[in-house]
């Protein structure tokens, strides 16, 4: 019901995209989108304008969903971007992507990739570890994906470290949204590894990333000063699976040098300046117990959703893929 398959039509991207979402009843006023039912049994719905369409990103999820029980077409998988174009008619996401196009399932791919720090990322939307790793948790995609997941996802936890650590100078790292320190929510991440311009920040100042777009777009700031930064523990814990020293001595410091820990476990954020959002989400508690499981008892979490008839249907479509991830 969510799977869009005409969106070439649409001058968005053949092979189909996933809706954000839709109404089964009539929208409030302002709604900005259009009425329709892609699998033509029952009433119409209203469905919203805008899909998911960059692969690393939580929403990933639901490609699997899809194609593991056959209710999408495997080829949806390649439909989303990996970066956006490299060219000058794409000059306003964060900064120009290298790479080289290839073709899986008849969709053609760029399979481009963000310069930072002496690697090559595939980004994600706004650069957090969210993003990159939650859907690891439940599906194996290193071992299934090594020529894409495989390399991407130690990087991506490589590039956050180095960030706090060595660019901006925190202390500690692992940015992903999360409890603001100041109250409410904010989305954190590390702004060089999202192809979104305005960023998800990994300071409190919000301090913005830009290189500029090659001889497209001049840099405006490509050597920010960074602020207080915030860190959040549940993204320590999805890169155990990648850095279990680096990731346990980053939750040690937050822990004894920091008070982060309460009665119910890690607090959800924890700022360089030494305040803590003692608060405690559903959400990223379900994703350090995730990724606890898979850590410490054998792949528990992965092993109960990615079975025998899952692995035979998604392995293969992971597999085929080689990123333009990784060193220079």
């Amino acid at each position: 019901m969510f799977y869009d398959a005409d969106t070439a039509h649409q001058g968005v991207r053949p092979g189909g995209l996933i809706h954000g979402g839709f109404y089964d009843a009539e929208p409030p006023a302002g709604f900005s989108g259009y009425t329709g039912n892609h699998i033509r049994v029952g009433p119409d719905v209203w469905y919203t304008n805008h899909h998911y369409d960059t692969t690393v990103s939580e929403t990933r999820i639901t490609s699997y969903l899809g194609i593991m029980t056959g209710q999408i077409p495997a080829r949806q998988y390649f439909a989303m971007w990996r970066t956006l174009p490299a060219s000058c008619d794409w000059s306003w996401h964060e900064s120009q992507p290298v790479g080289v196009t290839r073709t899986y399932l008849g969709l053609d791919v760029y399979e481009g990739a963000y310069r930072y720090r002496g690697m090559r990322i595939v980004p994600g939307w706004g650069g957090s570890m969210f993003e990159e790793l939650m859907p690891d948790v439940f599906v194996p995609e290193a071992k299934w994906a090594p020529r894409s997941w495989g390399r991407n996802h130690p990087l991506h936890v490589r590039a956050q470290r180095e960030h706090g650590l060595v660019e901006a100078g925190y202390g500690i790292w692992g940015f992903s949204p999360s409890s603001n320190p100041d109250g409410g929510y904010r989305e954190y991440g590390v702004d060089a590894l999202g192809l979104n311009p305005d960023g998800y920040f990994s300071d409190v100042e919000k301090t913005n990333y830009d290189p500029g777009f090659g001889t497209c777009r001049p840099a405006t700031n490509p050597h920010p000063d960074f602020g207080v930064g915030v860190a959040t523990p549940h993204a320590s814990f999805l890169a155990m699976a990648y850095e279990p020293r680096q990731a346990f001595a980053n939750l040690a410091k937050m822990q004894h040098d920091y008070a982060g820990y309460g009665d119910g476990g890690f607090f959800d954020a924890i700022a360089s300046s030494g305040k803590v959002a003692r608060r405690y989400l559903s959400l990223d508690q379900a994703m350090i117990m995730g990724a606890v499981g898979n850590l410490l008892g054998r792949d528990v979490v992965r092993r109960a959703f990615a079975t025998r008839t899952v692995e035979r249907r998604l392995r293969p479509v992971l597999a085929m893929e080689r990123f333009g991830a990784g060193t220079d």
